[in-house]
């Protein structure tokens, strides 16, 4: 697509680097490329270790956001959990007391040997919470088959009662076992945005519940085909984007038909800062609906433009791969 074509305007994209306040999803920065376009503003953001053409899924949310806009919303708020990262239990404690959520999503399985550790977050995130609140924990398909079932056993126990477990394993196969013998249920998150046919979760037995992300699906209209395919309680997590790519996945939980789970979008609390001045937050466990994508700041772009200079050309050479495999291409 070009400018020309009422599309992205690529050669003006911007490249940024925010700090993490913790480490998550084993990054201490995130980094992104924000691109103007008719209607605004989009965030390309796909994490360094996917290929141009996985990332293709990324900048085609972009592009729709920028160039086609969104469907309508049936809802003008979104509820949302709290997340608790790979911290102490003092720690965990704090956020969920601050976070106004009644439903937390914390990280377990952040590195070989962590259970005690996990079971310690959970309970202290169940203390915070209240026997009313719920918990859900995120394993991001590190574990086997037997390790799952033990260390779910005991992480519901310590939880006080999980929600569900998302992505325990790797595979649809092994979620599938895994779904058989225990009691929890399981959220399936990268078995969906990373596999051909997302309705062979729903097929195969390996889920309760399908995380859509649709920043990875490749937007809002694509996501919403993804979950009538799964045919599953659905969820929208965040793929840890500014608010400039954070208002897509809102309107994609302010679009699904039915939204009975809280979802993962209060992930801005992850970040040092933002490239907006009106940064989407939650107050007391809601996400409002923005009814367009908000506008970058030139101020906080400034602070937060790439500071190194060869990893700027790195993501324009990405931008410039990826955006050739886009289909207008």
């Amino acid at each position: 697509m070009s400018d020309e074509l009422g599309g992205p305007d690529f050669d003006a994209a911007v490249v940024y680097a925010i700090p993490m306040r913790t480490r998550f999803r084993g990054i201490t920065v995130r980094e992104g490329m924000l691109i103007p376009g008719p209607l605004g503003w989009g965030e390309f953001c796909a994490f360094p270790e996917y290929d141009d053409r996985e990332a293709a899924h990324w900048l085609a949310t972009a592009v729709e956001q920028v160039s086609a806009g969104w469907p309508e919303p049936v809802r003008d708020r979104v509820p949302v959990n709290c997340i608790v990262p790979a911290v102490g239990p003092e720690r965990a404690r704090e956020i969920v007391a601050a976070s106004g959520c009644r439903t937390a999503k914390v990280k377990v399985a952040d590195h070989p040997g962590s259970l005690a550790e996990d079971l310690d977050r959970v309970a202290a995130t169940r203390e915070a919470l209240g026997p009313g609140g719920a918990i859900r924990v995120d394993a991001n398909a590190v574990w086997d088959v037997a390790t799952a079932i033990e260390h779910i056993a005991r992480i519901d126990r310590a939880a006080g009662g999980l929600e569900y477990v998302e992505q325990p394993c790797r595979t649809i196969s092994e979620l599938a076992e895994v779904r058989r013998k225990v009691t929890v249920r399981i959220a399936a998150d990268e078995s969906i945005r990373r596999a051909e046919d997302p309705l062979r979760v729903a097929v195969a037995g390996a889920a309760d519940v399908a995380v859509l992300k649709c920043t990875p699906l490749g937007g809002v209209r694509r996501a919403l085909r993804v979950a009538a395919a799964a045919g599953l309680p659905c969820i929208v997590s965040s793929a840890l984007e500014t608010s400039v790519g954070l208002a897509a996945q809102i309107r994609l939980a302010a679009t699904l038909p039915e939204l009975d789970l809280a979802c993962g979008l209060d992930t801005l609390s992850l970040l040092t800062g933002d490239t907006v001045t009106d940064s989407l937050r939650p107050v007391d466990g809601y996400l409002p609906v923005p009814p367009a994508p908000p506008a970058p700041d030139p101020a906080l772009v400034d602070r937060y433009r790439h500071p190194d200079p060869e990893r700027e050309r790195w993501w324009r050479h990405r931008l410039d791969r990826v955006s050739a495999l886009l289909p207008d291409r």
